[in-house]
């Protein structure tokens, strides 16, 4: 959809490499896009919102019976967020089209821009999209830059200039089908990451999220999960997790294998005590309806997407809710859905969730990284922790060395026998161990 004409830019990027892999040559620019700015496009950010709060609330079988928010609405929430957590938040619409690709921003104190892409039909953009997602499940190869560049191109460099002139440093994306399941962080202009210049998060729609900041500082924190299943590939690093988490980092309290019941976890969170919950075990979201996915617990046990919300998470203290081995069926718009949707459909406000199953190993190097992180935040936002763990694994910070895991901080902890072999020739910074962690819910 068009809803005016003015001059569009193109931003040329450069060609140097980033993390120690080889450059490539910039991705082809695309036409100037169609650019609209104010009234109009304030108008069409309520569309955009009533679209998607009707989807994922029938999806999840939740309404919100909340009305959307229109642009200016969306302005003054962002500015409330900025006064809140002293950073610059913009808000990012992406929905492909069958005829093009329209992108949207939103920020305090400047018109709202609309982008629109025509030389991008959406059968481009999904052919693009799969690309990455499938060269990025291959550690060893750097071949997801291509569509890494080419992506950035289409997403993020026609709106560049108006980022950089409103000083924006945390990208909230609220986004349409396809683009709920790519790695947003891992896209790349030539020379560095998205999450190399922005903190990122993801909401299902501004008028599903909780709009106010509350920073974790010293909070108690519910550890469960297992190391063993009947049908699944067992875990053998989650106990390391679990210890790290909420003895090592974090006060808290730890259920493993045969405590990790939903009785335990009913019981647990009846004491409404925790603001963090962490459960490091199999989970899935999948195609079909959310009762189809589940967090496995232990043995045959399943707690799906529904009977998540009968844990009455709305009542409880609880601020991030943490799913460490989860993975999800991309490309599947119901799988995308119950992903994106995590934390409304729970009642928690942030969510932190996987695309794909990452390695047993690269999976505790990134959640004690985040959780050390959150530990020395100070009040910072979850998405610039997230951020700061990830430019952490890009950079080397985090690696591997002679059996151990050492993090930014230089504090090594030895890997389980079991797990030291397979560990040994991992590479930290690539971007399928970091880029499939997603903050989803509002990351502030």
């Amino acid at each position: 959809m068009v809803l005016g004409l003015t001059t569009g830019l193109t931003i040329a990027l450069g060609t140097a490499p980033s993390a120690g892999y080889p450059p490539y040559e910039p991705a082809a620019a695309v036409p100037a896009p169609v650019t609209t700015r104010g009234i109009g496009v304030e108008a069409r950010i309520q569309e955009i919102e009533q679209t998607w709060e009707t989807d994922y609330t029938a999806f999840l079988r939740s309404p919100s019976g909340l009305p959307p928010l229109d642009g200016a609405a969306v302005a003054a929430t962002l500015a409330e967020l900025n006064t809140q957590t002293g950073y610059r938040l913009g808000l990012v619409y992406i929905v492909p089209e069958a005829d093009g690709l329209e992108l949207v921003l939103a920020s305090p104190a400047a018109a709202a821009v609309q982008y629109w892409l025509p030389d991008v039909p959406r059968s481009r953009f999904e052919a693009e999209v799969d690309n990455l997602q499938r060269q990025i499940l291959r550690p060893n190869s750097d071949r997801y830059l291509a569509p890494a560049q080419q992506l950035y191109q289409w997403l993020i460099a026609p709106m560049e200039a108006d980022l950089t002139a409103r000083r924006i440093d945390t990208l909230v994306f609220c986004v349409g089908e396809r683009v709920r399941s790519l790695p947003l962080a891992a896209l790349h202009d030539g020379q560095q990451f998205l999450v190399e210049k922005y903190d990122l998060g993801l909401i299902p729609a501004l008028t599903l999220t909780d709009p106010h900041f509350q920073a974790l500082q010293q909070v108690d924190v519910l550890a469960m999960g297992a190391t063993e299943f009947t049908t699944l590939a067992d875990l053998p690093a989650v106990s390391v997790e679990l210890s790290t988490v909420a003895e090592e980092l974090w006060p808290g309290t730890i259920h493993l294998n045969a405590d990790f019941t939903k009785p335990a976890l009913q019981r647990e969170l009846a004491q409404a005590r925790y603001e963090i919950v962490h459960l490091a075990t199999h989970a899935e979201f999948q195609a079909g309806d959310p009762d189809q996915s589940f967090i496995q617990l232990w043995q045959d046990e399943q707690l799906n997407l529904l009977e998540l919300r009968d844990l009455d998470w709305q009542t409880l203290p609880v601020e991030l809710l943490v799913l460490s081995a989860c993975q999800t069926a991309l490309g599947n718009e119901q799988a995308e859905l119950g992903f994106a949707g995590l934390a409304y459909q729970t009642g928690v406000r942030s969510a932190l969730a996987s695309l794909w199953s990452v390695s047993d190993v690269g999976t505790l190097a990134l959640m004690r990284e985040f959780y050390g992180q959150l530990a020395q935040s100070q009040g910072g936002t979850k998405a610039e922790v997230l951020g700061l763990t990830q430019r952490a694994m890009i950079h080397g910070e985090v690696a591997l060395t002679d059996g151990q895991l050492v993090n930014s901080a230089g504090q090594a902890i030895a890997l389980p026998p079991s797990l030291q072999a397979p560990a040994a020739n991992l590479d930290l910074s690539h971007p399928f161990y970091w880029s499939a962690f997603v903050l989803v819910g509002a990351p502030w």
